[in-house]
């Protein structure tokens, strides 16, 4: 079977079948994506993150498939209908919409009007119609007026049930309507009448309709979302006339009675049976189509979010700034642990301005404070502009933090766990001030989904959603690599082969034996055995470690290679590591083995040049336009500072210092065509833009890129 998964994969991705034959071998014998794009390489021909990826998710489709054909062979042995042929075909197709249409006249069917006309015993009648032979039906229905058959007109109705479902039941009946569907098919959306009002932000839906094979995502997530909460009534259709005429075509032959009732069937059963059930396929088609790209959206912010620039181990006072409840905040020294918290009340209605300054001045002298985290929500620009006129007795660094998600993690059980004797306030003070510090080791603690870089996160498949932002965090946690005597709970679960269990197995570990002294004592941990330890191993860091590479990217089952090498120079592998000079006299050819290649081999000298180096760039300070606090502020044709807050695939947000963030569309991105936002922008960039309009009544500014 795998050989057939490969070779269907190899055509769908591009791949050769070796390559696809191995990495499903190592995924079967349970390794991670990470794991097989790092240090599989030479097994896998070299293939990416998103090659495995991909591969994966094809691999997993196509057993599922299997596992439907093997219901479907089952369904139709148990009705002694299996013949060979009719078994053949099934074990040889792999289109889920093919095999559903084969199954389609076995499949169990409820009360259907067809099957109440066959209990009838009206199923000849409906095949000497079908034959369009017969000019007298009337004649020839006359015999099956009897019992539960009332009149000829019954017997005639049920016979052209009976067609009306043969006809529905028929595959190239079927891809006859579909092939119409996806040429012409249109998708259209109207208001429920009376709900105007109640549906005003749908409004440019409320009588919308634009060929489906057109129709973006983002309209696409918007109607279906309008439909669900009651406000629109949406539907997908091709011209019907065109369906009927292909369909008569097929069905229809000569000019008799026959004919005739063969013609009303096909109508009914095209409005009846086959465009319903041809236009739910094609909106769940779309539908998925739509989620792909959202999700794909999704995924894509958040790797940027997550591998956004970390401050590093610094002292950080964090704060979270607010109006009448004051602003709270907390001092971390450079672990991220909480020294000291309390609440100053420097805005309206206090307005204690003076004894604020005094006490956070203080506080900076007091623990050290390498740099100030300020929450970029309510009362954040005003907060920003008060901290910045202090004057301190250190070089102090300000940064304005997203504090999205910040608000779910304060009331997690995650918080409750770290700390249980503080409140909501101090928790979420704590998450700002360490998001600075390390982005992904905070963010990890917080459902995907509500940090706010989405486009219709609640509204695509949630299944596919969590598997592709889990992947998502499971990549960038094992691309930076994490301190296995400092990473909490939450991030070792993201590393390659562990999960929760063996995650709090290694802090419980920590926690009872002290810092761990090498990778190697890893395999002490409970339940942490040779397999999970081949997975995780090369993914986790020991800065304060006799054995250098125990804190590089190099895996423990390649340590061989560089103490070879080390030997090889007559040194040892610290020096080795420290000494560019030595690397130089390496030939890597003369380290080849059976099963480390050359591509092994240079990951491991880009390693010893800067093990345990961080891929994330460094932090850049950002000042928003200080004459601008509100929309009431802005002006067309004003040029501002801005940091790009969210993208979408019609453009992206940018917040400009003001509540309400603008929208740069895609057009407006740059002096040339732009079909993927993410060509031009990244999370959190820096950009100027220039204010095109904005609409002070529903809140909204028109931003531009095009500066010229």
């Amino acid at each position: 079977m795998q050989a057939i998964y490969s070779k269907i994969i190899s055509g769908l991705l591009n791949i050769s079948e070796r390559q696809i034959s191995k990495t499903i071998g190592l995924l079967d014998e349970g390794a991670t994506i990470p794991f097989i794009s790092r240090y599989r390489k030479e097994v896998t021909g070299e293939l990416d993150e998103i090659a495995v990826g991909a591969i994966k998710q094809h691999y997993e489709k196509l057993q599922e498939l299997s596992k439907r054909k093997e219901t479907i062979l089952q369904t139709i042995e148990e009705q002694e209908k299996l013949t060979p042929e009719l078994k053949k075909r099934i074990e040889d197709c792999w289109d889920s919409t093919e095999l559903e249409d084969i199954y389609l006249p076995y499949k169990p069917k409820r009360q259907t009007r067809a099957e109440i006309a066959r209990k009838k015993g009206l199923e000849p009648l409906a095949k000497i119609i079908m034959l369009q032979f017969e000019r007298d039906v009337y004649g020839k229905a006359m015999p099956f007026v009897k019992d539960d058959v009332k009149d000829v007109d019954e017997a005639l109705q049920g016979a052209r049930d009976i067609i009306a479902e043969w006809i529905n039941e028929d595959e190239s009946a079927r891809n006859a309507i579909r092939n119409i569907f996806r040429r012409e098919a249109v998708i259209s959306s109207k208001v429920v009448k009376g709900k105007e009002e109640e549906a005003a932000k749908y409004r440019d839906y409320f009588d919308f309709s634009e060929p489906l094979a057109r129709c973006s995502s983002h309209r696409l997530l918007a109607m279906r979302r309008g439909e669900s909460e009651g406000f629109l009534r949406v539907s997908i259709s091709p011209e019907d006339d065109k369906c009927l005429d292909a369909l008569d075509r097929k069905f229809v032959k000569g000019n008799t009675e026959s004919s005739e009732q063969v013609e009303i069937a096909v109508t009914d059963s095209y409005k009846r049976l086959l465009k319903p059930s041809i236009e739910t396929e094609f909106a769940n088609l779309s539908k998925e189509k739509a989620d792909e790209q959202a999700i794909k959206v999704f995924a894509e912010n958040l790797k940027q979010l997550l591998l956004s620039p970390p401050l590093g181990q610094k002292r950080v006072l964090g704060l979270d700034p607010g109006y009448r409840t004051g602003c709270k905040l907390v001092c971390l020294d450079a672990q991220g642990t909480l020294l000291h918290n309390e609440t100053i009340y420097p805005h309206p209605p206090q307005n204690e301005k003076s004894k604020a300054g005094m006490k956070v001045v203080a506080l900076v002298s007091t623990y050290n404070i390498d740099a100030i985290a300020i929450g970029n929500g309510t009362a954040s620009r005003e907060t920003e502009e008060f901290i910045t006129n202090l004057r301190y007795d250190r070089k102090v660094q300000v940064f304005v933090v997203s504090e999205d998600g910040a608000s779910i993690y304060s009331a997690s059980k995650i918080a409750r766990e770290e700390f249980p004797e503080y409140d909501v306030t101090v928790r979420g003070a704590v998450s700002i001030g360490r998001r600075l510090m390390d982005p992904l080791a905070e963010l990890v603690k917080i459902d995907p989904k509500s940090i706010g870089v989405g486009q219709y996160q609640h509204d695509v498949d949630q299944t596919k959603l969590k598997q592709s932002l889990d992947q998502t965090v499971e990549s960038c946690v094992n691309q930076v690599g994490v301190n296995l005597n400092t990473a909490s709970k939450h991030l070792l679960t993201y590393i390659s082969g562990l999960g929760p269990t063996l995650a709090q197995n290694i802090v419980n570990y920590r926690t009872e034996k002290g810092a761990f002294k090498s990778r190697k004592e890893l395999l002490k941990v409970p339940r942490l055995g040779e397999k999970a330890f081949e997975q995780c191993a090369g993914f986790l860091r020991i800065p304060e470690t006799n054995n250098p590479l125990d804190n590089s990217a190099v895996h423990p089952e390649s340590y061989f290679v560089v103490e070879k090498m080390a030997k090889d120079l007559n040194s040892d592998v610290a020096t080795l590591v420290s000494d560019k000079s030595l690397k130089k006299q390496l030939k890597l050819e003369n380290y080849l083995t059976s099963t480390i290649g050359m591509p092994t081999l240079q990951d491991i000298m880009s390693e010893l040049d800067k093990p345990g180096r961080d891929p994330r760039q460094g932090i850049q300070i950002f000042e928003f336009d200080k004459s601008v606090k509100t929309i009431n502020d802005l002006r067309e044709g004003m040029i501002l500072p801005g940091i790009i807050s969210n993208i979408t695939n019609f453009g992206c947000f940018v917040d400009i210092g003001v509540k309400e963030k603008g929208l740069v569309h895609i057009s407006e991105m740059a002096d040339r065509f732009v079909s993927d936002p993410t060509e031009i922008v990244k999370l959190h960039q820096h950009v100027q833009v220039k204010v095109l309009s904005v609409d002070l009544e529903r809140k909204r500014i028109q931003l531009s890129m095009k500066l010229n």
